[in-house]
């Protein structure tokens, strides 16, 4: 008898010490369902958000992209060779890791005029998108994807255009 997915999010927050009370895990764990909605996909599986600093961002940039240089949000799928999504004990699915530097999102908020909590809600869900295969590297797919994203943030509230 094949067993079925529960539509079940576990979603892991990590945070530096300095960042703890500064990402707020609920508020997190509804934008991660929300970026799922938007896409249509099952909100089922694992996956982790890393909140960390300047220094851990550009060296996992630098490591694993070969780019020496911070950056907002890396997302990290958890793809085999093949593609396919590699599967967990338990019929679950283990998506990826998302890895944000709470200091650019902090001064990406001071630049675009809102909280601190809203960039990292869209950083959240630009992670989330590229784990689910979305990315923006042609105009086409790029339109597509910001259109996602909007969507998402709409769905916590956060009326958003790029």
């Amino acid at each position: 008898m094949k067993r079925t997915l529960t539509p079940r999010l576990k979603v892991h927050v990590q945070a530096d010490p300095a960042f703890r009370d500064e990402a707020e895990r609920a508020k997190l764990k509804q934008v991660v369902r929300a970026a799922f909605a938007a896409a249509g996909q099952d909100a089922h599986g694992e996956l982790t958000i890393v909140v960390t600093d300047d220094r851990r961002v550009r060296e996992l940039n630098c490591t694993y992209r070969g780019v020496d240089a911070v950056t907002d949000v890396l997302a990290f799928g958890n793809l085999d060779k093949a593609g396919a999504l590699v599967p967990l004990p338990e019929d679950s699915l283990y998506w990826g890791d998302i890895v944000i530097s709470y200091p650019q999102a902090a001064e990406q908020a001071a630049e675009y005029g809102h909280s601190v909590d809203t960039e990292l809600a869209v950083l959240v869900v630009h992670g989330v998108l590229h784990l689910l295969g979305y990315d923006h590297q042609s105009p086409a797919d790029q339109e597509g994807m910001w259109r996602l994203q909007a969507s998402a943030l709409l769905k916590i509230g956060v009326h958003w255009q790029m």
